[in-house]
């Protein structure tokens, strides 16, 4: 049987920056939130997501004792600049589809532990961070993430990754508490522009625009457009304000080239004109969480990213977006992200598409030309 030491320096070779353990009892804390909280998390359901089944190990391993968590910083490398302010950081190097980076070395500590005769899983919904707390490896923010505090500065670009095995070992003292300074203000809170944070460690999931990039409902609303900025496919706007992060963003990273080496693909133009097999070999495979069926939203959100830019530049792309797209929420974003911009053409083009349009198309090209002033 091998060792707790074994398995802790094992990880250590495969390059996970930390390594806790805790026991394999239920997630109480997560059930009463999931069930206090049934409204801001019934989609979950709906996406396949059954949280619920996902607080008790047992359903997850049939004679589950502990539990390991491996702790990857996905920010220990820098990311291009013509990527960062459009995607969530912990997209841009997401191999769970390619398989060839942290997958290969999960695979690797699960192989170690079958070949000493332990069983394990990694479950996608058991609730991670808490099992990170609860292993003693770091406190939470307000902006319901986990910070180490051992690894990359004691910031939250961590991912924790719970590894249920039928084994027992010492579990680590739990930190289930807050870190946060008092002098902090509650900057991600104030910060969160679509209100998603409504008190510490309390997200209205449905408003956070890392949720609305990949799951919102139709045609984004009015009112969100702004709020959701340049935000593509994720969002770190919590992070990025957050003091116990500035260390972090202040530290000179190499830059992650497998990032680099994609970093065309998802130009915006590129985006906002993809045909389905650009999509399928080039975005889905790094970005999945949006079907083939809805590169749709894929171009709404990149029309919408355009707009807030206030580039004068995408109009070109815009106006070939609206003639070419038979979607009309596509089409909608792409006038609205035009009457954002404002100017001559904008307003030219506009002034062209109207007649004749019909609908929320027709609807939103007044809006635009509203904005356009």
């Amino acid at each position: 049987m091998l060792t707790q030491q074994q398995i802790i320096d094992r990880a250590h070779e495969l390059m996970f920056e930390d390594i806790g353990v805790t026991g394999a009892e239920p997630f109480e804390s997560q059930r009463r939130i999931l069930t206090e909280r049934h409204e801001s998390y019934a989609w979950t359901m709906t996406a396949g997501l059954d949280l619920m089944s996902g607080t008790e190990p047992q359903n997850i391993l049939p004679g589950a004792t502990s539990i390991f968590v491996l702790m990857e910083v996905y920010f220990r490398e820098s990311y291009p600049h013509t990527m960062e302010p459009f995607f969530g950081r912990c997209y841009l190097d997401d191999d769970r589809i390619t398989r060839d980076g942290l997958a290969t070395r999960i695979k690797a500590f699960r192989s170690y532990l079958r070949d000493n005769g332990i069983q394990s899983k990694v479950p996608f919904h058991l609730p991670h961070r808490l099992a990170a707390g609860r292993a003693g490896m770091g406190t939470f923010g307000k902006n319901c993430l986990f910070y180490s505090n051992r690894v990359a500065r004691k910031s939250s670009w961590v991912l924790p990754i719970a590894v249920v095995v039928d084994a027992e070992f010492e579990p680590g003292e739990p930190s289930l508490v807050t870190g946060c300074p008092k002098w902090c203000r509650n900057t991600c809170l104030v910060a969160c522009p679509t209100g998603a944070l409504k008190g510490p460690r309390h997200i209205d999931s449905r408003r956070c625009i890392s949720f609305l990039t990949y799951y919102g409902e139709g045609l984004t609303p009015r009112d969100l457009r702004e709020p959701m900025g340049l935000y593509i496919y994720g969002c770190d706007r919590c992070q990025n304000v957050c003091p116990r992060n500035q260390a972090w963003l202040a530290a000179d990273l190499a830059v992650n080239q497998k990032a680099a080496q994609k970093a065309a693909d998802f130009d915006l133009a590129r985006l906002l004109h993809m045909d389905r097999p650009y999509f399928e070999q080039r975005i889905w495979p790094h970005m999945f969480y949006m079907s083939p069926d809805q590169i749709w939203r894929w171009k709404m959100n990149t029309a919408r990213a355009m707009g807030n830019t206030l580039e004068s530049c995408h109009v070109k792309d815009l106006v070939r977006a609206f003639e070419e797209s038979e979607d009309e929420r596509v089409k909608s974003m792409c006038v609205w992200a035009l009457g954002r911009i404002g100017g001559i053409r904008a307003r030219s083009a506009l002034d062209r598409f109207l007649p004749g349009t019909e609908g929320i198309v027709a609807d939103e090209i007044a809006y635009a030309l509203e904005l356009c002033g």
